[in-house]
């Protein structure tokens, strides 16, 4: 298994992951937000996402978005090959986007939204907690990310405080990440 940061050279396997996203929510019939493959390349550009190989074959992806002045960071698009589910790699992936996202922005709160289990039990195990949905980002941007989901309406007649999804967030931010933030800076200086 080889997890790496994604750069633009990765941006050929885009179009697959977008595949893989929208037969993921066909398949599981959950509200999987459609991705814009021209978003998914800035991502891969400028360092925000951690993509997976298995013997040179394309496995797996997640990526970074932040919202107020990264205030607040989202792990979003969880994706993983479909022959290669339950081996453990969307935990590795999780756990390597967590890192990612701590060390590039170690004052954030890091929160995430999912209908599924096994990504609730992967950001427990991480150290988030279930939160409302008021206590994260009210960015207008991350709403609308939600708003190619079959459960959007809900979500809206809700007004933003609820839908099926349920909202989790770290926000240790006195962790070793934030330590070694600290040390690098002042090393600097």
């Amino acid at each position: 298994m080889n997890l790496r940061v994604a750069n633009a050279a990765d941006a050929q396997y885009v179009e697959t992951l977008c595949q893989w996203y929208a037969e993921s929510a066909r398949t599981r019939g959950v509200g999987i937000a459609k991705r814009d493959p021209n978003y998914l390349i800035k991502k891969m550009e400028k360092g925000d996402s951690i993509i997976a190989f298995i013997d040179d074959q394309l496995a797996g992806f997640c990526y970074i978005e932040t919202f107020e002045d990264a205030k607040f960071v989202v792990n979003s698009g969880l994706i993983v090959n479909t022959e290669l589910r339950k081996e453990g790699l969307g935990r590795a992936i999780k756990h390597r986007v967590f890192e990612l996202s701590r060390m590039k922005y170690p004052a954030a709160k890091i929160f995430g939204i999912t209908t599924s289990a096994a990504v609730m039990k992967i950001n427990n195990e991480l150290g988030y907690r279930p939160v409302t949905f008021p206590e994260l980002t009210q960015s207008d941007d991350f709403w609308k990310g939600c708003s190619s989901c079959k459960n959007y309406g809900i979500l809206m007649e809700n007004q933003r405080k609820m839908c099926l999804c349920t909202g989790m967030v770290y926000d240790t931010l006195d962790d070793s990440f934030t330590q070694q933030s600290i040390e690098i800076l002042e090393q600097k200086q």
